[in-house]
């Protein structure tokens, strides 16, 4: 899925013309607020990894829900609300699960071209760590983080109101974990690709 929506992203931003352009710089009225329901993929790439050992973090798929606030008609801030579990294994040694809430707020460009509306976007994400189970360990312990996202989409307008939405994020991130109640850390890249399909609706 996430190879289907990077290549409709790709060729919905070299797909513009001079129309798209006129378009682009007319003053039609356009809505203020938007909202997004969409199924998510959030699939992890951890770094290097531990002092020698593989780290391996789930992958899952879960329903996001995101409010957008147009500030001009091609400019606007996204704010993106999901909650994920992931499991974590580290060289054979199960470290459990972990639920991960990521509030995201991206600043969005969005371009025209009849019913297509593709946009990029770049913000800043807050990840709180939660529900933590340690698996084979006593006790574990993840620090929240803050991270930079970045973004490509684009929606499909069904009429004036509701539209079709194609995702694509990348979010840079990266925890510090102790393990046992140890005050040492070890720095943790996550860095998640998030890809998603949905509906919205302009309002």
């Amino acid at each position: 899925m996430k190879k289907l929506i990077f290549s409709a992203l790709i060729a919905s931003l070299f797909m513009f013309n001079a129309n798209a352009q006129d378009e682009n710089n007319s003053t039609d009225d356009y809505s203020k607020w938007q909202a997004r329901f969409r199924l998510i993929s959030v699939s992890p790439s951890p770094g290097d990894d531990i002092d020698g050992a593989d780290i391996d973090i789930s992958s899952t798929f879960v329903p996001e829900l995101d409010f957008t606030y147009f500030f001009t008609k091609n400019i606007s801030a996204e704010l993106i609300l999901a909650t994920t579990k992931h499991d974590v294994d580290l060289e054979g040694t199960d470290l459990g699960h972990v639920w991960l809430l990521p509030p995201t707020l991206n600043v969005q460009y969005h371009f025209y071209a009849g019913d297509f509306k593709p946009y990029i976007g770049a913000g800043i994400n807050y990840t709180i760590f939660y529900g933590v189970d340690a698996g084979d360990l006593d006790d574990l312990d993840y620090d929240s983080a803050v991270g930079f996202s970045f973004q490509a989409g684009i929606d499909y307008n069904l009429n004036d109101k509701w539209f079709l939405n194609l995702d694509i994020k990348k979010i840079l991130l990266k925890t510090d974990v102790s393990a046992n109640g140890s005050s040492d850390t070890i720095e943790v890249e996550i860095n998640p690709l998030v890809a998603g399909v949905g509906v919205g609706m302009r309002f």
